[in-house]
């Protein structure tokens, strides 16, 4: 059953109509103030790669973070004959450390931003469009069928980023290490001018020993800060790491489990398909 939205717009009343649920996504065609469709699939949270539980629409027949749509396909005003690219994601409100919207500009088939007036509309189909998506009951089944999609890029991604976070862990960890006898050596030559200094003053040596830029005092006050700095960084990373692997692991046993899931429907055809 197809579903018609009335969008009213900064440009006038726009139609969108759902077309049939294509596996991991809906698509709106557009009528009225706006002519086109928006393409609406479900997206991991920024934070949580490994949950599906976001909804993005984007201007266009097509997942314009998959596959670039060609200028005539793009959506545009029913007055106008310029195509537009953008997307907004909408998140569920129980992640209350992030904002429930996240909209990527608008702009033009040759990179430029419109007006504020043409942004606003845009921005308000994307909104409805998505919205309707992310009431609709078969939700679960378009953000499990967009997850395994997903899952082969996904795993290549937090792949190499777990090997990224471990070896920049590698290196704050010796950041740190070097750094604390760097402090040692610099606190030591520190005393040693200043017994220079004591025994016979000098202005260069006074320039040696005030916090100014390229002194020893302002080597001793960095390489104080930097051992302990590196050291968290290096934390960070470890922690970046193990999450990373720990949403790989995640994703692999949702992929298993989908293709169980879906080896089950073939050999039973009478079986509704439930996430």
């Amino acid at each position: 059953m197809s579903t018609t939205l009335t969008i009213e717009t900064p440009s006038g009343t726009v139609r969108a109509t759902a077309g049939p649920r294509r596996t991991d996504s809906v698509v709106f065609e557009l009528h009225g103030a706006m002519r086109g469709s928006v393409h609406v699939t479900g997206t991991q949270h920024p934070s949580h790669w490994d949950q599906f539980t976001a909804v993005r629409a984007c201007l266009g027949p097509v997942d314009a973070y998959e596959t670039t749509a060609p200028d005539d396909a793009l959506p545009r005003l029913a007055r106008g004959g310029t195509g537009y690219s953008g997307s907004l994601t909408l998140y569920p409100a129980d992640y209350c450390d992030y904002i429930e919207v996240s909209v990527r500009t608008p702009t033009t088939a040759a990179g430029n931003e419109p007006s504020a007036k043409t942004t606003a509309t845009l921005t308000a189909v994307l909104r409805a469009c998505a919205d309707s998506v992310a009431q609709r009951d078969d939700l679960p089944l378009i953000q499990d069928a967009s997850r395994l999609r997903k899952t082969p890029g996904l795993l290549r991604f937090l792949n190499w980023a777990s090997a990224h976070a471990d070896a920049e862990a590698v290196r704050c960890e010796a950041e740190s290490r070097s750094a604390r006898p760097a402090l040692k050596a610099a606190v030591a030559a520190w005393w040693t001018v200043a017994r220079w200094f004591t025994a016979r003053p000098h202005p260069l040596l006074l320039v040696l020993l005030a916090d100014r830029d390229d002194s020893l005092a302002r080597i001793i006050h960095v390489m104080e800060w930097q051992g302990p700095y590196f050291a968290d960084r290096a934390a960070e990373e470890k922690e970046r790491a193990d999450k990373y692997r720990a949403e790989a692991v995640s994703l692999r046993a949702q992929q298993q489990r989908g293709r169980s899931r879906r080896r089950g429907a073939q050999a039973y055809p009478g079986t509704k398909e439930t996430v």
